[in-house]
């Protein structure tokens, strides 16, 4: 399993990963990944995704969607 953290900006993409490896115990380094809004060329105007891989389906998808909240993002489910 995947899960996909859509963050606002960077910032908050790096703390969620920290996060992540002290709080929730991921052994992986999540993957940090702009993603530029469709058509737009402005950096301003990226989006942060936070990819962490879960094959053992141990994280708690709820958890990672309060995760996400307190930083104003959101959890996609892939």
């Amino acid at each position: 399993m995947r899960h996909v953290l859509v963050l606002p900006d960077r910032e908050a993409a790096e703390e969620v990963a920290e996060v992540l490896v002290e709080r929730f115990g991921v052994a992986e380094e999540p993957l940090l990944v702009r993603d530029a809004l469709a058509g737009e060329d402005d950096a301003e105007d990226a989006q942060w995704l936070v990819v962490v891989e879960d094959p053992d389906v141990r994280h708690d998808p709820a958890q990672l969607d309060d995760l996400a909240a307190e930083y104003e993002g959101w959890r996609e489910a892939e």
